[in-house]
C-alpha cells in the first residue's frame, strides 16, 4: 500500500554534497526517526537506509538487489533489511519482483528522477482523491473572517501524510480514517483513530466553527484536558491545514482587561498620556466607568464603536495588552483549504525534484 510521509525541510546548505543530499531526502521522506542533535553521525551516513541508497540503489540504479545479498554486505539480518526496503516500497521509491526464493528490489524507473516523478504523480492523485471528503465535512458557514485579520502566528513546516484509501477498521469512521491517513493524528494514532476520540471531536469542532476557537473553548466543548487539547491543535497546525491567529473578535475584552489593569496600577494620568487615550481621542466616559468600577467589555465595545478597528489595535498595544490566540481551518472556503494543502504538497515535491536532479547529475559525473 502506498503510504508516504513528507516533512517540509529547508534545502541543505551543501547542494553538491552527495551524502548531505541523501540525508536530506531520507529526512524529508521520514524514512527514519529524526536524529538527536548530539548524535556522532550527524548526517546519518552510517545508517542502514542511507547506505542502501548511497552504496547500492543510487550507485547502481539499473540493478536489482536481494535482501540476503545486502544483509551480508551491511552486517544486518535479512529481516532488518526487509524492514528498510518495506519503507522505501510504501513511499514509492522502489519496487519489487520475485527472484529465486528471494524478493528483488529495484529503483522505480531505473533512476532517482524517474522514481521521484512516479512518487509525485501517485501522491498528487491520491491526495486530491482523499481531501474530497472535506466537501461533505465542511460546515463553517459564510462568516469565516473577523473584522480585523492579522497574519497567522508563525508558520510551522508542513508534515503531510499521503496514504491510499483502505476499508474501515473496527471503531473507525470515515472522518477518523481520513484524519489518520492525512497525518492529523500523528505518526502513531493509537486510540485516536477511533470515531469518538478527542482528536476527532476537536477536528469536527473546527469544521463547524466559523471563528477561531481557543484551547479553553475546545477543552470545554470536547470535554478534554487543556494540555492534551493544546497538543492536538498544534499537531493539526503542523499539517498546514490549521492556522493559529490572533482573536481580534475578542478585542473589546482584551481592551477592557488592559484598561482595568493599567488604571489600577498607574492611574488616569498614565492612561491619558502614555496609554493613548488623548492620542486616539478615547471618550472620557470610559475613564468615568473605570473610576466607578462599572466598566465592562460591552461598554468598551459600544463606546469605541466609532474608533477605527486598527486604532483600537493601536490602543491595545499602547496599553500593553495582548490578544488571545485561536485555531481555525485555513481558508474561508473548502476549496481554498484544499488548494492550500495541494500547494504545500507541490512545494515539498519541487524541493525533492531539485535534490533528485542534483543526485542524478552527481552520479553521472
Amino acid at each position: 500500500m502506498f503510504d508516504l510521509r513528507l516533512e517540509e525541510i529547508p534545502l541543505p546548505a551543501g547542494k553538491k554534497d552527495r551524502d548531505n543530499l541523501i540525508s536530506w531526502l531520507i529526512d524529508t521522506l521520514c524514512l527514519h526517526r529524526r536524529r538527536e542533535d548530539s548524535a556522532s553521525d550527524e548526517l546519518g551516513t552510517f545508517s542502514p537506509i542511507h547506505r542502501i541508497l548511497s552504496e547500492h540503489l543510487l550507485k547502481f540504479p539499473d540493478k536489482g538487489f536481494e535482501t540476503r545479498e545486502l544483509a551480508e554486505e551491511l552486517g544486518l539480518t535479512p529481516a532488518a533489511i526487509h524492514h528498510h526496503f518495506a519503507r522505501l516500497v510504501s513511499a514509492g521509491i522502489i519496487s519489487t519482483t520475485s527472484g529465486k526464493g528471494w524478493k528483488i528490489y529495484y529503483l522505480v524507473g531505473g533512476s532517482i528522477t524517474n522514481a521521484i516523478e512516479n512518487m509525485k504523480s501517485r501522491s498528487t492523485i491520491i491526495h486530491k482523491q482523499r481531501i474530497k471528503i472535506l466537501d461533505d465535512l465542511w460546515n463553517r458557514g459564510k462568516k469565516t473572517t473577523m473584522k480585523i485579520e492579522l497574519p497567522p502566528d508563525g508558520k510551522p513546516s508542513a508534515l503531510i501524510r499521503i496514504k491510499e484509501w483502505g476499508p474501515l477498521l473496527e471503531n473507525e469512521n470515515d472522518i477518523s480514517r481520513f484524519m489518520a491517513d492525512i497525518g492529523l493524528l500523528g505518526e502513531r494514532p493509537g486510540r485516536e483513530n477511533k470515531s469518538d476520540s478527542l482528536s476527532v471531536k476537536v477536528f469536527q469542532m473546527l469544521l463547524n466553527s466559523g471563528s477561531p476557537i481557543s484551547i479553553d473553548e475546545a477543552a470545554e466543548e470536547c470535554e478534554g484536558p487543556k494540555p492534551r487539547v493544546g497538543r492536538i491543535l498544534e499537531r493539526f497546525r503542523g499539517t498546514g491545514m490549521v492556522e493559529r491567529v490572533a482573536r481580534t473578535d475578542r478585542l473589546s475584552t482584551a481592551l477592557w482587561s488592559a484598561m482595568t489593569t493599567q488604571h489600577m496600577r498607574r492611574g488616569e494620568d498614565w492612561l491619558l498620556k502614555k496609554g493613548g487615550f488623548q492620542r486616539l481621542s478615547v471618550p472620557n466616559s470610559i475613564l468615568k466607568h473605570l473610576k466607578n468600577n462599572t466598566c465592562s467589555p460591552e461598554i468598551i465595545s459600544r463606546t469605541l464603536k466609532s474608533l477605527e478597528p486598527r486604532d483600537q489595535m493601536l490602543l491595545l498595544n499602547l496599553l500593553g495588552g495582548r490578544l488571545p490566540l485561536g485555531y481555525r481551518l485555513v481558508g474561508t472556503t473548502v476549496d481554498l483549504l484544499k488548494r492550500k494543502s495541494i500547494d504545500d504538497l507541490e512545494r515539498i515535491f519541487r524541493r525533492i525534484e531539485r535534490v533528485g536532479k542534483t543526485l542524478s547529475e552527481l552520479e553521472n559525473q
